[in-house]
């Protein structure tokens, strides 16, 4: 496992430009790097701590604004790989981080009930909405369920995250529950990408997709496209936070972890994300929802 999580801790090195702190062991992680002139430094460096997330954190800018913040507070320098839920929660039960914030609360459970997590706590939600041409075969409506029938029996262009993560784990769940196959639909398109990538691919398509509705409004080219299915109670969005199990990897970063989850539940970084990109969007894309 230590060598695994040195390799995935380069990577996330070389995908986020920071040189070469990355592939240090974790006796040379101790040592505080030099700060830049922006950088705050008010609590002592600790180390590093490794997140498995989805890419609806990263994409909308969450995690660069929680940083700094979780840095400075606490000594802890975040570093994350952002992918589906269903490749996030692998890197936990690979052993390949520390600390899971995903999107699916079954298999959230699931991987906690085999060993390899220790508690789930709740974070925050955003909801699902489905989007698609502002002037398509689709007219608006507050139910998910007449817009995936009309997808089917229409044949309409439908792109799918195809990547196991939470949002592609919700679309089948829906698809299953009108007993709809949608591979039978020829005009469904598997993307097997993130979901800012599978909506680049639903507006060059003029097709439809399922995403969460912090990555549409992070969006900039929304070309002629708008939200078609909004509202239903079957399309919130609840995320967790997860420790990778001491006893099943015993050189996880569990110190790290459970100061991240503590410090991402508290009242004071829980305002953080209530109000991040309202002045941008003019809309909340998360909101907080940890227990006290």
């Amino acid at each position: 496992m230590k060598n695994a999580k040195r390799i995935l801790s380069l990577l996330i090195a070389v995908m986020m430009l920071f040189a070469l702190t990355a592939c240090k062991g974790k006796e040379d992680n101790k040592k505080d790097p030099a700060p830049t002139k922006t950088e705050k430094t008010t609590a002592p460096y600790k180390g590093e701590l490794i997140m498995a997330t989805t890419t609806s954190t990263d994409d909308t800018g969450l995690l660069d604004v929680l940083k700094p913040l979780f840095r400075e507070q606490t000594g802890w320098d975040l570093k994350w790989v952002a992918v589906g839920t269903g490749a996030a929660i692998k890197l936990g039960q690979d052993g390949e981080a520390d600390v899971l914030l995903v999107h699916a609360k079954a298999s959230e459970e699931e991987f906690i009930a085999q060993g390899y997590g220790v508690e789930r706590f709740e974070v925050m939600y955003n909801d699902f909405i489905i989007i698609g041409p502002k002037d398509g075969k689709i007219k608006k409506t507050d139910k998910i369920e007449d817009v995936f029938k009309q997808i089917s029996n229409e044949k309409i262009t439908f792109i799918s995250r195809g990547d196991d993560s939470g949002t592609h784990k919700k679309e089948l769940t829906v698809w299953s529950s009108l007993n709809l196959k949608p591979e039978s639909n020829k005009n469904y398109i598997s993307a097997g990408s993130g979901m800012a990538d599978t909506i680049t691919m639903a507006i060059e398509k003029s097709g439809y997709c399922l995403t969460d509705r912090a990555t549409w409004l992070a969006t900039e080219d929304k070309s002629n496209f708008d939200i078609i299915c909004e509202g239903d109670s079957n399309l919130k969005n609840q995320y967790g936070v997860i420790a990778v199990s001491p006893e099943k990897y015993p050189d996880t970063n569990i110190d790290g972890a459970n100061a991240f989850i503590k410090w991402i539940c508290s009242e004071e970084t829980q305002k953080i994300i209530n109000n991040f990109g309202v002045d941008k969007y003019g809309k909340q894309l998360f909101f907080a929802n940890a227990k006290k």
